[in-house]
């Protein structure tokens, strides 16, 4: 596969139908000057996201106090869909055109349940809008385009990709979506090269954001450096709600503090977070926990679902842990993490 510089769009679909030619698949592309039209329409979508967060912000301690990353307009008015943990607790956000402008922005809505951020620059952006695809046709093998949106030390990139495999994906922080696409090979360099990172399908049609680097893209246990995208399926029923609220209402749900890890049955505690409810309630690295209000829990799916299955997002929770050689019983009062973090200025 491909990586491009921006002024290079016509080559891409030129790229891409050559990958075409020697794969099987049922899918037919478009022809190739509808091609070229459609992903450089695509292309000139993409915008740079560069963050600033303030010192005493939770999340500046795993994310960072500078991020950047990528972002791309799906609506006439401006709106920027990217990943939210670019701009979670921001207290500056800029958006990079690829004329090189600098435009501030503000954030409308992040959503913890898919990973989704909304921005809107504060200024008139000249930026024609992505049209919102759908990742259910995808084949694996399918050939995908994925963009970089520019910085100030570069333009950006177009790299050429493969979907690899479609499966659900369970974060080790407290985070879970029934279908995730994975990309490989991967977009290299630093996280600014995935975080938000707009993946099209072969019409030009929105299909994911990116959201991670991921060491084993097929899921079958073997080395396959790839990206994990976002599929834009989970955000046509959430889009007007957050427009409006600022998340959806499937993000206010019982929040601990854990990192974890499922391995052979267990999950293991990796990581607790400062001033959380696992660590008030004496939680630490290495327990392992065998069971939610009674439930045995296999793995991070069954963990979460379990977890977040009850109404209210401050509810107690009872947890089965393995400490040491001790198995105990630790009732925890939940928290609803959207009310843990610092709100950035719009929502």
């Amino acid at each position: 596969m491909h990586s491009l510089r921006r002024w290079t769009h016509p080559l891409v679909a030129a790229v891409l139908l050559a990958a075409l030619t020697g794969q099987a698949t049922t899918v037919q592309p478009p022809n190739a000057q509808e091609m070229i039209a459609a992903l450089a329409r695509a292309n000139a979508s993409v915008v740079g996201v560069r963050v600033m967060v303030a010192d005493e912000a939770r999340s500046a301690e795993t994310l960072g106090q500078h991020r950047r990353g990528s972002g791309v307009v799906i609506a006439p008015d401006g709106l920027i869909l990217t990943i939210g943990y670019l701009m979670l607790e921001a207290e500056q956000i800029e958006i990079v055109t690829q004329d090189n402008k600098t435009l501030p922005a503000r954030a409308v809505a992040y959503d913890l349940a898919t990973g989704f951020g909304l921005l809107r620059p504060l200024l008139p952006l000249r930026v024609g809008a992505a049209v919102l695809g759908s990742s259910q046709p995808l084949q694996p093998g399918e050939a995908l385009m994925a963009v970089t949106g520019p910085q100030a030390s570069d333009d950006g990139e177009v790299s050429m990709t493969r979907l690899v495999s479609k499966r659900a994906f369970s974060g080790t922080w407290e985070y879970h979506i029934d279908t995730a696409l994975f990309t490989s090979p991967p977009l290299l360099g630093n996280s600014a090269n995935h975080s938000g990172a707009p993946l099209f399908n072969q019409k030009g049609e929105l299909v994911g954001i990116g959201s991670l680097l991921v060491s084993d893209a097929s899921g079958q246990n073997r080395a396959l450096p790839g990206n994990m995208f976002v599929p834009v399926d989970l955000l046509r029923p959430i889009l007007a709600e957050m427009q409006r609220s600022g998340s959806s209402a499937q993000s206010h749900r019982p929040w601990l503090g854990l990192n974890s890890s499922d391995q052979g049955g267990r999950i293991q505690i990796v990581r607790v977070s400062k001033d959380s409810p696992a660590e008030l309630a004496g939680l630490e690295a290495g327990d392992v926990v065998l069971a939610v209000d009674g439930t045995k829990v296999a793995t991070l799916a069954d963990f979460y679902k379990k977890l977040w299955d009850r109404a209210a997002p401050d509810a107690e929770v009872s947890l089965t842990v393995l400490q040491g050689a001790d198995v105990k019983t630790i009732v925890l009062k939940a928290q609803d993490r959207l009310q843990t973090l610092k709100k950035p200025s719009g929502i």
